[in-house]
């Protein structure tokens, strides 16, 4: 077992300057001064001096005490460490790890704790290490993507990481927790990859699917530690009563604050066992809405203390995750991250410091994204060439077939319901009046891979179709769309353009989105991004979708960890189960079957009873 990150804390010599510098016998090299400074651990604002030592805090001191050869005027000003995102994906920013920098650096936040199953899943072990590589001020620590591909059996998926290379991960530096897994897998392999973790001193980072009872129970019995899709403040609370750390998410498809926070006195007794996170934001949320930041200011605005809503944004998850001996705090030794406020309720600084040196100010960095994506993360789409809507065929005999299909709702949080379509010409079609639609999953990764075809209710387009590269986790193609011939030149125009997003009609591409970096990033400077982004979610609206984030949905339809199905290359997924469910309810002589929905009291089974096609 090796400690989080010792690169960070001072070196034996820089030890010995910080203790010199607080102890008085030599000059600091840069004082913040006067500024109101949270002490995370009594929660008060105190006007104090924070003393620097090159990277690190020597000392945090009454007003004048020491000097300095550079001196901050931070008087009139709130002095608080710099944000934490407690688990990020950062593949689905859409940005590399220098791009997201310049967005979030200047809003706040200077660590994060980043899972990279996306690029896990496209280049094994080098995708993990790329993720965490940049040359900006931005801090990556690893929460090391479990099993890659993530469903053995249950799909083809792209690269593989051995069992080992995961446990040895557990024990790298840079490691600091085992990364959210599959909740529904009891294996002997599973099992002992927690214990690996736990004996290294890991922790456990969770995704609980937002079960309850008997599943919850068995999930947090692993030594998982935390939950970042508790939703509701009951969900709260029965994770905190068992000890969880509540990860809130605030991302572009869920967004848990108001629900969570909607009555301050009875979320109170809960705050301590809290921190934030923006899982699953992209770029244009980002830049919009903030980051960290914008947590802050929402809970604050929903009568949080602000000294808690700061605690819960540096020194809490440090503390959870074990890395409170370098970031989270304004005390000694710490690294000098550090942001300067002027309005404590809005939470955005007009200056950020990291490891001692100022990398940004009102709003805008004063570093360059220099970090070269190797080329190799440029070929990484690649499908059939033979690839055609007729891969799309779902054959069915007599007039009407009964399928099981599946609706989104929260988000990426799906229920299952069987409906009724019609059958035409030996192929099922969908019912696009009603919001089923076609979706397919793709294999992306070599180039002669397998196609699966699912139906789903929630996008609401009345033509056309909508694609995307990174299938949630192991970032194949999926597309969702009216028609075949839609859905195919979607699947097809993703791979002409080395991965990322398109809107198509007729066959005509109305928008894209590229990402060439492993089909999931662009390294384009973010403000491109933005706007293509917000160029294809007008053409997505345009088609009749009416959703929030329509493309990061899509990427999250066919994910086999989030009940009730999901939809791998190799065929349609029972989530509960980890099995294949059968497509077609009915036999070959067209007698219905029993569908694998978890409940019948859903208001969409109801719905889909008037709508169903007469047999």
């Amino acid at each position: 077992m090796s400690a989080i990150r010792p690169d960070l804390l001072p070196t034996t010599e820089e030890l010995a300057a910080i203790r010199a510098v607080a102890v008085g016998r030599r000059p600091a090299d840069l004082i913040v001064r006067g500024g109101r400074a949270l002490h995370v651990h009594t929660g008060e604002f105190l006007l104090r001096d924070v003393v620097v030592c090159g990277r690190h805090i020597a000392a945090v001191t009454p007003v004048g005490r020491m000097q300095a050869d550079t001196v901050i005027d931070a008087v009139g000003r709130w002095v608080t460490p710099a944000f934490i995102d407690a688990h990020l994906h950062i593949e689905y920013t859409m940005l590399t790890p220098g791009e997201l920098a310049r967005i979030i650096v200047p809003r706040g936040t200077v660590t994060v704790l980043t899972d990279a199953d996306c690029m896990a899943n496209v280049a094994g072990m080098p995708g993990i290490e790329l993720m965490g590589t940049t040359s900006t001020p931005l801090r990556i620590f690893d929460q090391i993507t479990p099993v890659t591909p993530p469903f053995a059996g249950l799909e083809r998926g792209g690269a593989a990481i051995g069992e080992q290379e995961v446990l040895d991960r557990l024990a790298a530096p840079r490691t600091v927790t085992l990364g959210e897994g599959n909740p529904f897998d009891y294996s002997a392999v599973a099992t002992n990859r927690f214990r690996t973790a736990l004996v290294n001193g890991r922790r456990i980072t969770g995704h609980s699917g937002r079960q309850a009872d008997e599943l919850l129970w068995g999930y947090l019995a692993a030594g998982v530690g935390d939950d970042h899709n508790a939703a509701t403040l009951p969900e709260v609370i029965d994770r905190v009563r068992l000890g969880a750390m509540i990860t809130v998410m605030s991302g572009s498809m869920n967004d848990n604050i108001d629900a969570i926070f909607a009555d301050p006195a009875a979320v109170r007794p809960y705050l301590g066992h809290m921190c934030f996170c923006a899982d699953d934001k992209h770029v244009l949320d980002l830049s919009g809405e903030g980051h960290i930041d914008h947590s802050v200011r929402k809970v604050i605005g929903l009568g949080v203390d602000p000294a808690t809503a700061y605690r819960m944004a540096t020194w809490q998850p440090a503390q959870y995750y074990r890395i409170d001996q370098v970031v989270g705090s304004i005390t000694p030794g710490r690294l000098a991250d550090l942001q300067l406020i002027p309005d404590l309720a809005d939470a955005r600084p007009d200056m950020v410091i990291a490891g001692g040196e100022v990398v940004a100010r009102d709003g805008t960095p004063l570093f360059a994204n220099n970090d070269v994506m190797p080329g190799w993360t440029r070929e990484t789409v690649r499908i059939d060439p033979r690839f055609a809507a007729g891969n799309l065929r779902v054959p069915a005999t007599g007039a009407v077939a009964r399928v099981q299909a599946m609706e989104m709702y929260d988000g990426y949080f799906k229920r299952g319901f069987h409906v009724d379509l019609a059958v035409r010409d030996g192929a099922v079609q969908p019912d696009v009046e009603h919001d089923v639609l076609k979706f397919t999953v793709v294999n992306r990764h070599h180039g002669n891979g397998p196609a699966a075809v699912g139906f789903v209710r929630g996008f609401g387009l009345s033509g056309g179709a909508l694609g995307v590269s990174s299938n949630c986790p192991d970032v194949n193609i999926a597309a969702v769309g009216t028609s075949d011939a839609d859905i195919a030149c979607a699947v097809r125009a993703l791979a002409g353009q080395r991965g990322g997003f398109v809107a198509v009609r007729d066959g005509e591409v109305l928008a894209s989105v590229p990402l060439p970096i492993g089909g999931l990033m662009d390294d384009e400077p973010w403000e491109v991004t933005a706007g293509r982004l917000a160029d294809a979610h007008a053409a997505a609206q345009a088609l009749g979708c009416a959703i929030r984030s329509p493309y990061m949905v899509l990427s999250f339809v066919g994910l086999a960890a989030v009940p009730d199905f999901g939809l791998t290359d190799l065929g349609l997924v029972d989530v509960l189960r980890q099995e294949f469910a059968p497509l077609l309810l009915q036999d070959s002589g067209g007698r219905v079957m029993a569908c694998r929905c978890a409940r019948h009291d859903q208001p969409v089974h109801a719905l889909a009873e008037t709508w169903a096609v007469r047999r």
